[in-house]
């Protein structure tokens, strides 16, 4: 009686006042702070919040240490975290994001837009920057496109929400949302992309070096016939490990390698596996620029031509996406370490939201060349690294290329 006596009145308790009587309250054991914060489903009126200003005062602490209790990385002591966190369970009290993006002006979402998900290294990289990000007090808003064609939709839907940054994976990004972004403000980071704006930050393993050492190994193997499988037309990764391959198969005297496209698709990496496997003059060697193509060109080289990959035909990739290494395929691939690739862009992250007058700048992650089942290995250049074989040419120039 008395308690809902006291609920009536309350709207109309000073601020001031309230905070007296609510301690009178408790200090008589006649209610707990919880109880006249978080009223049930028949106590009349909607509750009140509670607010952080409540766990502060209930817990002995200011308002900002409240905060900071809150903020992954801030600065507080673990008995003031420990007050606060107790305080905030008795009253039943969560951060508001939303408000607290208001006096920020930060909505700790950072957008990741990719064009498809059907490539395992993908959802690997996805994994890894939701955990490093959210170690750093971000979340992901994830958007999906179209593997060809424009990725400008996609970053429409983007910029209607309130993002702190943009993080393009397997994405081109346009001139037109280039300028875009730069003039909201919001900084744009390409992972496994590259692009030839001096404004855009961007993430990459070593596409050329990787492709050499690709390269290297294969000629190193005694292989003779050559050929590329391409990615998309458009991607950079793709142009960039077809230049790095067929430059060094020219430097070592031969012809350029027989070539064919497979999208960045299973099904037309297939077809184009197919196409190249029914040649006359069919290759021994054949380079696919990522994983997902070559386990389809595993697939068709083995079960509609026979062969067997690795001593008929030796097939390698690019990426080490999970898959790869399962004994059914034991894929010789090149390396994309991942999580320092991921950590490389989180840092550019927070380096872009501290100091917005940064230029831009293109990194590349090193990586290695993983020798498994699928390629014939070289007499000599492959040795074991931390229990896994990898290609060190005699030379030494092609690890961690």
């Amino acid at each position: 009686m008395f308690l809902d006596l006291f609920r009536a009145l309350l709207p109309y308790v000073p601020l001031g006042r309230w905070h007296a009587i609510r301690g009178w309250i408790t200090s008589l054991g006649m209610a707990k702070r919880s109880n006249l914060l978080r009223a049930g489903p028949d106590d009349g009126p909607a509750p009140r919040v509670a607010t952080a200003y409540d766990v502060a005062h209930l817990a002995g602490v200011s308002q900002s240490a409240v905060s900071r209790s809150f903020t992954p990385g801030a600065s507080v002591s673990e008995g003031t975290r420990r007050r606060v966190m107790e305080a905030a369970a008795t009253l039943g009290y969560r951060p508001n994001l939303a408000a607290r993006s208001l006096i920020t002006r930060r909505s700790g979402i950072i957008g990741v837009a990719v064009s498809y998900l059907e490539n395992q290294f993908y959802p690997r990289v996805l994994e890894a920057l939701s955990q490093a990000l959210s170690q750093a007090g971000y979340r992901i808003l994830l958007f999906t496109g179209k593997r060809q064609g424009s990725s400008d939709p996609v970053l429409e839907e983007v910029m209607r929400y309130r993002v702190d940054a943009i993080l393009l994976l397997s994405a081109n990004l346009s001139s037109h949302f280039d300028a875009e972004c730069q003039k909201a403000g919001i900084p744009v980071v390409l992972l496994n992309r590259t692009t030839d704006s001096a404004k855009v930050w961007s993430v990459a393993g070593n596409n050329d070096g990787g492709a050499r050492a690709i390269a290297s190994f294969l000629v190193a193997g005694k292989h003779r016939r050559f050929a590329f499988m391409a990615g998309l037309e458009n991607a950079s990764t793709s142009r960039e490990r077809e230049k790095g391959f067929s430059r060094y198969l020219a430097l070592e005297g031969f012809a350029p390698p027989q070539r064919v496209v497979g999208h960045y698709d299973f099904e037309a990496a297939c077809a184009a596996a197919r196409q190249i496997f029914s040649t006359t003059m069919r290759p021994d060697a054949l380079f696919c620029a990522n994983d997902h193509m070559a386990l389809a060109a595993i697939n068709v080289a083995r079960i509609e031509f026979g062969l067997e990959v690795g001593r008929d035909i030796s097939i390698v990739g690019f990426d080490d996406a999970g898959p790869a290494a399962w004994p059914l395929f034991d894929l010789t691939t090149y390396v994309q370490p991942v999580d320092a690739m991921v950590a490389e862009v989180v840092e550019i992250v927070k380096q872009r939201l501290s100091n917005p007058g940064l230029v831009a700048e293109r990194r590349v992650v090193p990586g290695w060349l993983a020798v498994r089942g699928s390629a014939r290995r070289p007499r000599r250049g492959v040795v074991m690294q931390d229990g896994v074989p990898i290609w060190l040419p005699p030379d030494g120039n092609n690890q961690k290329a």
